[in-house]
C-alpha cells in the first residue's frame, strides 16, 4: 500500500510541475514542446501505436500506409497540444478565455435553459472536448459533467479542480442516477462524453461500418426527464494559440415513447453525428482507445443505420 501511495504521489507531482512550467512558458512554445512530446510518444515509444494503428486501419480501410502514419501521428500531436491548452485556459481571464472561442448553434443551449430546461450535452473525445464549457460559462449558462473517476485520488482530485476552474461542476459516474437526473432537472446542461467501449450491458450500434458496445446511459436520461439533447462538436483550429470553433446541433427527439426503442433511436444518431465529424478532422479524435473490444454475441446484432 506504501508503494502504491508513493507512486500516487509522485505522478501527481509530476503533473503539477510540468502543468506549472507550460503554463508559465509562452503559449506558442509551451504548445510546440507539447506537440513535440506527443509526436515523440508516438513515433519513438510507440505508446499504444498498434491500438492507433488498428483503429485507423478498421475506420478507414484502403487508405495508403503513408495516410495512416500521418494520421497517427498528427493525434499524438494533436492531444499532448490539448493537454497544454487546457490548463492554461482553466487560468486565463474570463474575457480572455471567451475570445478564444468561436461558437455556432449556441442558442440549442440557450433557449431551453432560458425557460428553465436542463439540457443533455452529447459529445465524443474528439477535438478538446473539456474545454467546451468555456464557451457555455462564459455567457451564463451553468454546467455539470458525468466523468469517470481516475485511479489515483490525488490527480482526480487535480483534473477535478481543473474542470472546475473551466466552469464545469462534476458529478461521478458511480454516483447514483438521480444525481445526474437532478442537475437537468435544475435546468442545468449535463455533458457526458458517451464513445467508449461500453462492457456492460450496452447497445451496439454501427461505428464506421462495425459494431460498437455504446453505453445507454444518455439515451435513459432522455427518455426519463424528456430534456433536449444537443450535439458538441469542439474543434481545435490550426495553429499554437488555442482557439476553437464549438459547433451545437440538436439531436432529433425519439420517434417511440417505449424507453427501449427510444434509447437505440438516441444513441444510433450520436454516433452518426460524432463519426461525421471524425471523418472531416481524423486527427482530433482519441485513437488509442479499444472502442471495438467488445463484440456482440449472435442473438445481439447492431443497431444498422438507415441512409439519409
Amino acid at each position: 500500500m506504501k508503494t502504491v501511495a508513493l507512486r500516487y504521489r509522485a505522478e501527481h507531482l509530476l503533473v503539477v510541475a510540468l502543468a506549472a512550467v507550460l503554463v508559465r512558458t509562452p503559449e506558442g512554445l509551451a504548445t510546440a514542446v507539447a506537440r513535440g512530446l506527443g509526436f515523440f510518444a508516438g513515433a519513438v515509444l510507440r505508446i499504444r501505436r498498434d491500438v492507433v494503428d488498428e483503429n485507423l486501419r478498421r475506420a478507414f480501410p484502403g487508405r495508403s500506409p503513408r495516410w495512416y502514419r500521418s494520421v497517427a501521428l498528427r493525434t499524438y500531436r494533436h492531444f499532448g497540444g490539448e493537454v497544454v491548452s487546457t490548463f492554461r485556459l482553466a487560468r486565463m481571464p474570463p474575457e480572455e478565455r471567451r475570445a478564444r472561442f468561436r461558437v455556432e448553434g449556441f442558442d440549442r443551449i440557450a433557449e431551453p435553459v432560458s425557460t428553465g430546461r436542463g439540457v443533455l450535452l452529447l459529445a465524443g473525445h474528439f477535438g478538446n472536448w473539456e474545454v467546451a464549457a468555456v464557451s457555455m460559462r462564459s455567457r451564463g449558462v451553468p454546467i455539470d459533467a458525468l466523468v469517470r473517476r481516475q485511479r489515483n485520488p490525488l490527480f482526480d482530485g487535480y483534473l477535478r479542480e481543473t474542470r472546475k476552474g473551466l466552469g464545469t461542476g462534476v458529478i461521478y459516474d458511480r454516483e447514483p442516477l438521480r444525481a445526474a437526473m437532478k442537475s437537468l432537472r435544475a435546468g442545468r446542461v449535463l455533458a457526458l462524453v458517451a464513445d467508449q467501449n461500453f462492457t456492460g450491458d450496452g447497445i451496439f450500434v454501427e461505428f464506421f461500418g462495425s459494431p460498437a458496445s455504446t453505453v445507454r446511459g444518455p439515451g435513459v436520461l432522455a427518455m426519463r426527464t424528456g430534456a433536449p439533447v444537443v450535439f458538441l462538436d469542439p474543434r481545435r483550429e490550426p495553429g499554437l494559440r488555442a482557439r476553437y470553433t464549438v459547433r451545437y446541433s440538436r439531436l432529433p427527439q425519439p420517434e417511440s415513447d417505449d424507453l427501449e426503442s427510444g434509447v437505440r433511436e438516441l444513441t444510433r444518431a450520436y454516433t452518426q453525428r460524432l463519426e461525421a465529424a471524425i471523418r472531416e478532422c481524423p486527427e482530433q479524435y482519441f485513437w488509442f482507445h479499444r472502442r471495438w473490444k467488445t463484440r456482440p454475441r449472435p442473438e445481439q446484432p447492431a443497431e444498422t443505420s438507415t441512409p439519409g
